[in-house]
């Protein structure tokens, strides 16, 4: 016997909700990216690639009423299957990456020698990623108009960042900025003054440049003589 939840949270968790009905099977696909060649002299070869993006698909259904199985949010509450098919829906408009969790205990037959075990006899498992919700079909229940039946599939999304080119020897030759950290949030459009801030902080903290302080202050109108002492608590429109 297993027990699991999947959660799916946007803007580093600002917004996130649990699955309330656990499916029957989680469908998680990871293939090469592989292609074939004749090559004179040898015939086929095969040439190993980089391997594609985990795809995760699965079918639930959001409940319209109370089922002994059915699994409540952090809230001890049970949105309506119109509330969870919106935030999707929003999800997906909005063009960001979303997370997807997965977590929970599974029967361990080698329990006696696993001790990152939390419950004895069973050991944990899970899959946290950032992903893109690729497809997202819903309709009602058939026998249960209160439910909705949906089919959810979600594709691994990797962060990246712009590639600087370089000159080398009269080539040019491009890097990857490496991103230390994932970041799904969406960027600030608006910023409250706080004591001590300046121009200058503001666009280094929002912006990644302190140079960009003119960008803020054209975008606010603000005059010369008012950059050296901003209003606290003045909000401030974020390029």
């Amino acid at each position: 016997m297993s027990e699991y939840g999947l959660f799916l949270s946007f803007n580093n968790q600002e917004e996130v909700f649990r699955f309330p009905v656990n499916p029957e099977k989680i469908n998680v696909k990871d293939s090469g990216d592989s292609k074939s060649y004749t090559v004179a002299g040898l015939g086929e070869i095969n040439a190993i690639l980089y391997p594609k993006l985990t795809e995760i698909s699965f079918n639930s259904f959001f409940p319209g009423r109370m089922y002994p199985f059915v699994h409540l949010d952090s809230n001890g509450e049970l949105k309506l299957p119109i509330d969870y098919v919106n935030k999707i829906k929003e999800w997906m408009e909005s063009r960001k990456p979303v997370r997807f969790v997965l977590t929970g205990l599974v029967p361990d037959p080698l329990s006696g020698t696993d001790k990152g075990n939390v419950v004895r006899g069973m050991k944990t498992f899970g899959i946290n990623m950032a992903a893109s919700i690729e497809s997202f079909d819903w309709n009602t229940a058939s026998g249960s108009p209160e439910d909705i039946e949906f089919s959810i599939t979600l594709k691994r999304y990797v962060f990246y960042g712009a590639r600087k080119v370089v000159p080398v020897k009269g080539k040019l030759s491009t890097s990857v900025k490496k991103i230390s950290r994932p970041d799904d949030r969406k960027k600030p459009t608006s910023y409250t003054v706080a004591k001590g801030d300046s121009l200058w902080s503001i666009a280094q903290k929002l912006l990644g440049s302190g140079s960009r302080h003119a960008e803020i202050q054209k975008l606010n109108g603000i005059k010369d003589h008012e950059v050296r002492k901003l209003a606290v608590g003045r909000v401030l429109k974020i390029p």
